[in-house]
């Protein structure tokens, strides 16, 4: 069936770092050669879209439109094999660096950043198929290559915790896991996690560096950065590698040189666009391959509210309050 384009669409815009994002109508953007357009149909807020907003370490040129993935129906193409294979294909995608994002009605990308979902797999699920996930089993394909005996992982009660929670399990890899309340420790126990600190408790450090010891944790995954970082450093044992992927906290990472000088210590920043970009094209259509394959089991995600577009300054404020509960989506109104 062919889907009528309209001209113009809705679209999340923000106009300023740390501005209001408001919601306008502006024209449905065409794709170009070897790009795609997408009726988007969900879209969901993660802490990089948060970071994103604030302006932080990722820079952008305003006014933009948010969002850093989602899900859809591929209308229109540009021109081009892969562009013309796409047509009409349900798709996760993911904008192009530096262009509009998904939190819109339509967005055109690139064909190569469309990945075409099985029939098993909702919209709803396939908008959250990259961020998460691709991450999740980054981050298991990093601890075996590097032969890191055991992982730790400081934002373990958030979406992307608990699918490495599932996968260390999977796999045989000891996972210990830091929360700040003992809610979440009960939880992710309650989940089948085996490890689980609370970094609020007076020995949580001391517990930290035994723990990590008796395992040979030597691979430190840190979503929170400040003086977490410090933390975590502090308690690897010597040869271990810290791997900042985020800043919860908002606040610059604070690390002593020492750590890093004496203990032999690394520390290293994880993009996920990045980290693909070092990587065949084999080896990302077999990833792509096994992240689909797990979508529905290990790399599944909770969906806690879902929002139309227009109301998405309520779904930030749901998901910054409640973001152990589970993800919000916002959804277009673009309907067949």
């Amino acid at each position: 069936m062919k889907i009528q384009v309209p001209r113009n669409m809705l679209a999340v815009r923000q106009h300023s770092p740390d501005g209001k994002p408001v919601v306008e109508t502006i024209p449905v953007p065409q794709p170009g050669k070897g790009e795609v357009l997408v009726r988007m149909a969900a879209s969901p807020i993660n802490p990089s879209d948060l970071a994103l907003l604030k302006g932080g370490y990722l820079d952008r040129n305003y006014p933009f439109t948010p969002g850093l993935e989602g899900s859809g129906m591929v209308v229109g193409s540009g021109g081009g094999l892969m562009a013309g294979m796409r047509n009409g294909k349900r798709v996760a995608c993911t904008p192009n660096p530096e262009a509009d994002g998904t939190w819109a009605e339509f967005m055109v990308t690139s064909a190569m950043r469309t990945i075409p979902l099985p029939p098993s797999v909702t919209l709803e699920q396939g908008s959250m198929m990259v961020v998460n996930p691709m991450t999740a089993m980054a981050f298991l394909h990093m601890a075996k290559t590097g032969k890191h005996p055991a992982m730790v992982n400081n934002a373990a009660a958030s979406a992307l915790g608990k699918m490495l929670i599932r996968l260390s399990a999977a796999h045989g890899i000891p996972l210990i896991n830091i929360v700040r309340n003992s809610t979440h420790v009960e939880v992710l126990k309650d989940m089948g996690a085996t490890y689980v600190l609370n970094s609020q408790d007076r020995l949580f450090e001391s517990e930290l560096t035994t723990l990590a010891s008796e395992l040979g944790a030597t691979l430190f995954l840190d979503a929170v950065a400040g003086h977490h970082s410090s933390q975590l450093l502090s308690a690897a044992p010597s040869g271990s590698t810290l791997v900042s992927y985020a800043r919860l906290s908002g606040d610059p990472m604070n690390v002593d040189p020492g750590q890093l000088i004496v203990g032999d210590k690394r520390l290293t920043g994880f993009q996920l666009g990045n980290w693909l970009q070092t990587k065949g094209l084999l080896f990302k259509l077999t990833f792509i391959n096994r992240v689909k394959k797990q979508l529905s089991d290990a790399l599944s995600s909770q969906i806690s509210q879902t929002f139309f577009l227009e109301d998405v300054e309520n779904a930030i404020t749901q998901y910054t309050g409640n973001m152990s509960n589970g993800k919000v989506l916002l959804l277009s109104n673009q309907k067949d």
